[in-house]
């Protein structure tokens, strides 16, 4: 079991030698790794199938199940958004902008690599494909420490794509994996200075807050989703039913899900029962103030602080009536985690009021918290969503995973 000093030495070699790697070099690499993801499916469920069994018998929620399973059709779209990846343009070189001074330099700026990325993250196998993927297109190697709950099929996943990466004669050592699952290894990375150049985290508020408050390198923080959708006075009720049921319901472990609905009091006494037929069918254990219980009765649990500031990542939604516009901003901006918000209204007033105040990675008008995705908004495959606000916002795809340098051409000039 190697150390995160021989690993990240290793990255670093492997990703000097991507600096010389073209993008038709890379792009057949990942061609390659897609490819063999499919070759392979059989030893990647076999080793997918321990990690379900023990989560299992851990007692795992059907919902971290549900995001650490793997069949031959999640097989076959990891290896798709991989070919996906290779046919998106390669950022590396790209000239963001130049000029020429004066005194006759002739300044750039361009796309570079970022280095050596460490990303550390929970029990979904496909962010060990994605990751790699994007590291490799954006011409960086990666070292990735996955949780305990998918280490053997992380480990077929890491070897799977090595072996590709070797037959299309690239370094295999741009993917790395940490074996070591304990607590240390991630805290030996926080501290690689001068091996890793940054740490995205992808998982939970607790490992992101644990990384971000631990580490000596630049970290990207990514992921926690506290995402809101209010529903205004005036709106189309029919369509926030839509809109509620589909940010809550299609897929409720992930960080673009709603957890809480706000409601205007003008509209609570109609929505909120259509809102909750529509639920029921999912079997949302719904938690709400004092006048969401006076409409729906008392099968609706109290809600309490501790529910308005989570994300819960299942099926639980924390619902509050607001007086206003105003007061669900204010409700927001206590609350979120700077990930998704929507609004669904009839007014544009309020619309804008809300897109101008909201201070999040993507604010909605009228639609689903779920399209915040890489995919979603055409930049394919992303390595996560980043809630921060410097250097990236938003879902990371390819341009977020470079970063600049400037070169000047002169002709003897001095200064």
């Amino acid at each position: 079991m190697k150390t995160i000093e021989e690993l990240g030495k290793q990255a670093r070699k492997a990703s000097d030698l991507l600096l010389s790697a073209g993008s038709q070099e890379k792009d057949k690499g990942l061609l390659t790794i897609a490819s063999t993801l499919r070759e392979s499916a059989g030893e990647i469920l076999a080793a997918n199938a321990l990690d379900t069994a023990r989560g299992s018998e851990a007692g795992m929620s059907p919902a971290l199940l549900d995001r650490l399973s793997l069949d031959e059709k999640r097989i076959e779209g990891i290896a798709a958004a991989v070919e996906e990846i290779a046919a998106l343009p390669d950022p590396v070189g790209q000239v963001d902008r130049g000029s020429v001074r004066p005194n006759g330099l002739s300044i750039t700026r361009v796309r570079v690599p970022l280095g050596v990325v460490g990303i550390i993250y929970e029990a979904r196998p496909n962010v060990t494909v994605d990751a790699a993927a994007l590291c490799l297109k954006a011409g960086s190697a990666c070292i990735l420490r996955g949780g305990k709950e998918a280490i053997n099929t992380n480990l077929a996943l890491a070897g799977v794509m090595r072996r590709a990466l070797e037959h299309a004669g690239l370094p295999a050592g741009a993917i790395q994996l940490v074996e070591n699952t304990r607590r240390e290894s991630a805290q030996e990375m926080m501290k690689a200075n001068g091996l890793i150049d940054v740490l995205i985290p992808r998982g939970g508020a607790g490992l992101i807050q644990a990384v971000v408050n631990g580490s000596t390198i630049p970290v990207i923080q990514t992921g926690v989703g506290n995402c809101h959708v209010y529903i205004d006075s005036p709106c189309d009720l029919e369509m926030g039913v839509r809109i509620i049921e589909n940010a809550k319901c299609s897929r409720p472990s992930v960080c673009n899900a709603a957890e809480t609905l706000l409601v205007h009091r003008e509209a609570a006494e109609r929505f909120l029962p259509l809102a909750k037929a529509a639920l029921d069918r999912y079997s949302v254990e719904l938690r709400g103030c004092p006048e969401t219980r006076r409409i729906l009765g008392e099968g609706v649990r109290p809600a309490t602080e501790e529910d308005y500031a989570a994300e819960f990542g299942d099926y639980i939604l924390a619902v509050r009536v607001v007086a206003s516009i105003e007061e669900a901003i204010a409700h927001i901006r206590q609350y979120s985690t700077g990930h998704s918000e929507s609004i669904v209204t009839s007014d544009y007033s309020h619309s804008q009021a809300f897109t101008r105040q909201v201070d999040a990675a993507a604010v909605y008008v009228n639609a689903s918290t779920r399209f915040t995705d890489g995919g979603e908004f055409g930049l394919g495959a992303e390595i996560g969503i980043s809630t921060q606000k410097l250097h990236a916002r938003g879902p990371m795809g390819l341009t977020e995973l470079t970063t600049t340098k400037y070169i000047v051409l002169g002709s003897g000039q001095i200064r």
